[in-house]
């Protein structure tokens, strides 16, 4: 889409920057709001520690394993109409979490909500692609990071205060109130960005044949396997908060604000300077300083707390972590869509669902293991990304001869 300018269209961006930041935040939302009521839910659940990290993996894995579908069906029935249906069935699986009477049935809402939030988050990005392209595309997708960034500060800070006003349903309550929201603003404001001309044949073939093709394609496989890693060295402090914040820290449920503050304060910090170097510094470069700087983050933050594992060094190499990874994951984003300008959504779904499923695996499995103290914690996070560090310098290599490892 061109550029347009004056006022009223500037105001026009700046909202379609705002929902679809909006839209983005549903994941932060989900997970980390709930965060500070682990402890009261687990009492009214009798639900151990490791039992209550489920609420979050059930959520990140049916989110993973419904992402497939996401992305295809917006290719094929249009962009808000998938978004819509989507938000809505969202809200209808948060009430249920809200009056669920046991774990059993929380779990099962928790994996409604999952299987139904991706609509928006997933389809949202691709909407960006779809309205911009080149630097334009870049800067709109720091933007939008830049302001979701602020989610993961706020929901468990939020989530604190909620449960100074009532038991923990009320979190739920809150999360879908959010969620009608921005379904109306969704509804009301938001463009359909794919005109019908543009759309797939909505048959289960052509749906399928545009997954294979992306899955296929080595270097998007390269890419989305770089993205998850590197953004998984951040992750796993913020799936780690509970254990984190209350058994290694001795902290309470108002003090998550200690790690998400200056975790966030690095990711917003990141994306800003992403999108000020739209288009002044080549993509590949960028990403390649980008990458160099989480590695350096991570060996800090290893460092710091093989040596002083207390506050306030728990949270500095975190947030320098998240800072380094923020400026590299619009570019990334946006490289993986534009490998396949006919099947966005589908590229957009296959990317969430390969870092979703390594997420819930963090959040379920590998969290209870890596959490049994600060050290450990630091060192899987340093693990995570010289791992992604890894695969994006193999893209590198492989790309070289072809052309630009990352599109402009």
């Amino acid at each position: 889409m061109t550029s347009r300018t004056g006022p009223s269209a500037r105001r026009a961006g700046l909202l379609i920057t705002a929902i679809l930041a909006s839209l983005a935040m549903i994941g932060p939302f989900t997970i980390d709001t709930v965060f500070p009521a682990f402890a009261s839910m687990g009492r009214d659940f009798d639900a151990s520690t490791a039992a209550m990290q489920q609420v979050t993996s059930i959520y990140l894995i049916s989110f993973a394993v419904m992402s497939i579908l996401h992305g295809p069906l917006s290719d094929t029935l249009g962009r808000k109409p998938v978004m819509l249906t989507g938000l809505g069935l969202y809200v209808l699986a948060t009430i249920g979490c809200a009056l669920s009477p046991s774990l059993p049935v929380l779990l099962a809402f928790r994996a409604l909500q999952g299987a139904c939030a991706g609509a928006a988050t997933i389809v949202s990005r691709a909407v960006i692609r779809d309205l911009y392209s080149g630097p334009e595309a870049h800067r709109l997708m720091s933007q939008v990071m830049m302001i979701f960034s602020i989610a993961p500060a706020i929901a468990p800070v939020a989530g604190g205060l909620l449960l100074a006003w009532g038991p923990w349903p009320i979190i739920f309550w809150a999360i879908a109130g959010y969620g009608v929201a921005i379904a109306v603003a969704t509804a009301i404001v938001l463009p359909e960005t794919l005109p019908p001309q543009d759309r797939q044949p909505l048959r289960l073939a052509s749906i399928v044949a545009g997954l294979l093709e992306v899955a296929r394609h080595p270097g998007f496989g390269r890419l989305a396997l770089a993205t998850t890693f590197v953004f998984a060295a951040q992750f796993v402090y913020i799936v780690s908060a509970p254990i984190m914040m209350v058994d290694l820290l001795g902290k309470g449920e108002q003090d998550f604000w200690i790690l998400f503050a200056p975790l966030i304060t690095g990711m917003m910090l990141g994306a800003w300077l992403s999108g000020r170097l739209a288009g002044r510094v080549d993509t590949s470069v960028l990403v390649d300083r980008a990458v160099l700087a989480a590695l350096i983050a991570a060996g800090l933050n290893l460092t710091l707390m093989l040596t002083v594992p207390t506050l306030p060094w728990a949270v500095l190499g975190p947030a320098c972590i998240a800072f380094a990874v923020a400026i590299a994951f619009p570019v990334l984003q946006l490289a993986m869509l534009d490998l396949f300008p006919h099947h966005r959504g589908s590229a957009a779904s296959l990317a969430t669902f390969a870092s979703l499923v390594f997420n819930a695996l963090l959040a379920g499995a590998i969290s209870p293991l890596v959490t049994g103290s600060l050290t450990v914690l630091a060192l899987s996070s340093t693990v995570f990304a010289v791992v992604g560090a890894g695969f994006w310098l193999l893209h590198r290599r492989l790309e070289s001869v072809a052309g630009p490892a990352v599109s402009p």
